[in-house]
């Protein structure tokens, strides 16, 4: 079955879950022996799609997730000798993914063991980081990637195509901010036990004071970190990555008589679907998602798309099994690397053997590869 219906299946499931998921936001009262929450949300706790639905979605993203870029990262640190600024892009999205699941057995167990936390409140917090860190990494590393690809078709004979101390810089600053930018996370609780169960959440719960009239408190540093990451990390970088790819598309289209210009434009259309893809299941739901829901639960207005919102969620940690698919349309070279890993062939063989075709010449007649300095028949195609 094609990729793209695989995920359109999944986002199917996960909105039938969610709808019967719809209520307030998880908000809880704090109380001595624990946090009061509404019928509506225990229910939802405990439903299929958090108990169920999510573990699969998660396990599949570690197990996907962990391989491809576990196999990426060594591609660019062992197979690619020459590195260039894409492969530097590449090469820190692959890390940003793997930082990501190298957490999914916590989430997995969580979601598993009826969303019950026994991991204590600092694993909490680290693990809400990686998960929001991760996804803005990608977004902001998929937009370098998409102007670089630019550049480098609009520039071709320019030196800075292949300047990689401007790519490192970038990435490094790409870095500080998402590090920087995840600090509010760390300011505010993120697990609390449900009063009259056996469940300690992570993540899930707004709690507030017995009088109610402190929730703006209990939301200020999550609120204004969705709002702004949404907002710089997101809407800002989908302007940016629209207005790159269109004038990739225009600036291939100006070139109608080259055939290698028809190639490269039929690999740019294939790539801009795959981010397109991305972005869709994974990005663009729960960014508007997360903006909604903490702007309602602000305005203390009733939030009855909850389920779609924790459903979009899940759904965009599916990020992490779909960049090794831009890397691998991006790159060539990466392609190739991955061949080779695949068939175990060693770089030293590879390269013996581009040797010894490159002192060969083709035979239309007999159709192989003749030796150079002889007549003799070597390899036959």
């Amino acid at each position: 079955m094609d990729s793209k219906w695989i995920l359109s299946l999944l986002l199917v499931i996960g909105c039938a879950f969610a709808v019967n998921a719809q209520g307030r936001s998880f908000i809880g009262i704090k109380t001595e022996d624990g946090t009061t929450i509404d019928d509506v949300a225990l229910a939802t706790l405990q439903s299929g799609l958090t108990t169920v639905f999510f573990p699969i979605i998660y396990t599949v993203v570690f197990v996907v997730g962990l391989t491809a870029n576990g196999m990426a990262i060594w591609v660019f640190l062992f197979r690619t000798k020459k590195k260039h600024p894409s492969s530097i892009y590449m090469a820190n999205l692959a890390l940003a993914d793997l930082l990501f699941v190298v957490w999914m057995p916590l989430k997995i167990s969580y979601h598993v063991n009826g969303n019950n936390w026994l991991y204590g409140e600092p694993l909490c917090k680290v693990l809400v980081s990686f998960f929001y860190g991760n996804m803005y990494c990608s977004v902001l590393f998929i937009t370098c990637l998409s102007v670089q690809r630019y550049w480098v078709v609009a520039n071709p004979m320019s030196s800075q195509r292949k300047n990689n101390t401007v790519a490192i810089s970038v990435c490094v600053a790409v870095w500080v901010f998402i590090w920087i930018t995840s600090t509010p996370l760390y300011l505010y609780d993120h697990t609390t036990k449900i009063k009259g169960t056996n469940m300690t959440t992570c993540h899930d719960v707004i709690v507030i004071g017995q009088d109610g009239k402190d929730l703006y408190e209990s939301i200020k540093y999550p609120f204004f970190y969705f709002l702004f990451m949404a907002t710089v990390s997101f809407f800002i970088p989908c302007i940016v990555i629209i207005v790159a790819y269109a004038l990739l598309l225009k600036t291939l289209g100006s070139n109608t008589v080259d055939s290698n210009a028809t190639k490269t434009r039929r690999k740019a259309v294939v790539l801009i679907l795959v981010v397109l893809v991305t972005f869709l299941i994974c990005f663009i739901p729960s960014n508007i998602m997360l903006v909604v829901h903490y702007v309602l639960v602000k305005t203390e207005m009733e939030d009855r798309g909850y389920g779609f919102y924790i459903t979009s969620l899940c759904l965009a940690s599916l990020n992490s099994c779909l960049d090794p698919f831009i890397y691998y349309f991006v790159s060539e070279e990466f392609r190739e690397h991955v061949k080779n890993t695949l068939l175990c062939r060693s770089s030293r063989a590879v390269e013996q053997e581009k040797a010894a075709y490159s002192s060969m010449r083709y035979s239309k007649k007999n159709r192989s590869f003749m030796s150079g300095s002889t007549n003799t028949e070597n390899i036959t195609c």
